[in-house]
């Protein structure tokens, strides 16, 4: 069975195209057949792609609202299909919710990324009233700031969404521009430290979906 994993966020530049590609490569260096989605019409996923002369992974545009029957017809022979998910289209999330088992959600540590969530969770507590608790959501830090916490408003902002918060989160680094600059990923650079972020946020991805906590 393909598993779906949606990476969303209404709002733009909250770090989709970077937990998308790079999460995608590390699952697919465990030995699992992964196919990219790029469901934004500014086609950002593709352009990575164009970038590795699509050596690296496969992509594919899928940005119509026909996301969910489109993709029951290009996602026999793939382990995980990873959908990076378009800003700023309601409809366009709608669709990427429909069809995922499981919604990551990056949020920057900022309560101006948070209170733009408001919608998407709308969106997903709405298709899991009626399909029975999926597909799961969690949140997930994008771009914090290392040796920093999250404030106490950003935390009670989360909460009150009452969507859980994955453990794991990238960071700063340099290496996630630099690498997707190159159409690359960041294991694709030796030592690289963002690496052990993505690889434990692999682990943590393939805990939540096979065993939903």
């Amino acid at each position: 069975m393909t598993r779906i994993i949606s990476v969303l966020n209404q709002k733009g530049g909250s770090g989709k195209t970077t937990i998308s590609s790079n999460l995608a490569h590390a699952i697919a260096l465990d030995g699992h057949k992964v196919l990219l989605v790029d469901s934004d019409p500014q086609g950002s996923l593709r352009d990575w792609n164009e970038a590795n002369g699509g050596e690296l992974l496969p992509v594919l545009g899928l940005d119509r609202e026909t996301l969910p029957k489109d993709l029951k017809a290009v996602s026999d022979g793939y382990d995980y299909v990873i959908i990076d998910g378009a800003p700023q289209i309601a409809k366009m999330s709608a669709a990427a919710v429909k069809a995922a088992n499981l919604v990551l959600i990056p949020v920057q540590p900022s309560p101006y990324d948070i209170w733009a969530c408001a919608d998407l969770v709308d969106i997903i507590t709405a298709r899991q009233e009626v399909t029975e608790g999926s597909p799961l959501a969690y949140f997930i830090i994008s771009r914090a700031i290392k040796n920093t916490k999250l404030g106490n408003e950003i935390k009670q902002a989360l909460g009150d969404y009452e969507l859980p918060i994955m453990k794991t989160s990238t960071t700063q680094k340099v290496a996630y521009p630099t690498t997707a600059a190159e159409g690359t990923t960041v294991f694709s650079e030796l030592g690289c430290s963002a690496a052990k972020e993505i690889s434990a946020i692999k682990t943590e991805v393939m805990e939540i979906l096979n065993y939903g906590a």
